[in-house]
């Protein structure tokens, strides 16, 4: 996203944090402690999200046959962490959306050290010289944190301290949440698309085979994993929706072509990533959390 676009440095932040207030309001303590008791959930989505998506990017860029510059940032966003946008559309698909938020948290703060590590064996494999590695992802992630963390435990401390007021206001919230959600959409196509169209038909088909490879393939290793439906859709739309944002941020640090997979991704993973919300949805409004097997 351009840099001084206000849609980029206030609307958009501003409607996430909103976003995730709304979530907290939803969530309390033992939704976490249930994710921790038994942290398969968490391993098993922390292995997809930092080594099983960032291979798939390699590979899709091999496969597609990219320039160098689009190859390694194809692969600078499938190595990006987990986006806050994957929390809103668990939720709305009944996934666990405590596993996803810490899924979201986890790989944000490891993304100093694995977005550049990556960056630098991405450059390798494709031959892409003149590009400075040492990247200043820490106040880029720590801003993510702020934006998912802070304004979720607002909404969780909010729901205990108030719980008969967050109960006649939740349903209120959630559904500016979803008018913010399609704002956020609409501003996200309106901001980057004068960037992105003179690449779209080359990286187009690039970033949709990552976007549904990454959901499909971390979707059937979590069922493999013997974890429940709700926690596989957590996962697999946590790797359906990558922080395109912070992807863009780095990647235009760099080269400005580099922000492109980043960019055209953050406009059509919505509609795959809505889609598999939707299924799943549909699938998870038939099973009860008590009747279901532990998140990990």
């Amino acid at each position: 996203m351009e840099d001084g676009n206000p849609v980029t440095l206030i609307a958009l932040p501003l409607g996430l944090v909103f976003i995730m207030f709304s979530l907290g309001l939803g969530l309390v303590a033992e939704d976490f402690r249930r994710v921790f008791r038994s942290p398969r959930g968490v391993v098993v989505g922390m292995a997809n999200l930092l080594v099983i998506a960032p291979l798939l990017g390699i590979g899709v860029a091999e496969l597609f046959n990219l320039p160098p510059v689009l190859a390694v940032g194809l692969v600078l966003l499938a190595a990006a962490p987990g986006g806050t946008m994957a929390n809103l559309l668990t939720h709305l698909a009944r996934g666990e959306t405590a596993l996803s938020v810490t899924l979201t948290g986890f790989s944000s703060a490891l993304a100093v050290v694995t977005v550049p590590l990556y960056l630098s064996i991405a450059s390798s494999i494709f031959d892409l010289t003149g590009v400075d590695n040492n990247v200043e992802v820490l106040p880029i992630a720590a801003r993510v944190l702020a934006i998912t963390l802070i304004p979720l435990i607002a909404g969780m401390a909010v729901r205990s301290r108030l719980p008969d007021w967050t109960v006649r206001n939740e349903r209120r919230f959630k559904a500016v949440s979803l008018v913010l959600f399609a704002l956020i959409i609409a501003a996200a196509i309106v901001s980057e698309w004068g960037r992105v169209t003179e690449y779209l038909g080359g990286i187009i088909g690039a970033v949709i085979v990552l976007n549904v490879l990454a959901m499909s393939i971390s979707y059937l290793i979590s069922r493999g994993a013997k974890l429940n439906e709700r926690s596989s859709t957590a996962i697999a739309l946590e790797l359906g929706l990558h922080n395109a944002t912070l992807a863009i941020a780095v990647g235009a640090s760099l080269d400005n072509q580099m922000t492109v997979p980043a960019a055209v991704y953050g406009i059509f993973m919505w509609v795959t990533g809505g889609s598999f919300a939707w299924l799943m949805a549909r699938r998870n409004r038939m099973a009860t959390v008590p009747a279901e097997a532990p998140a990990g």
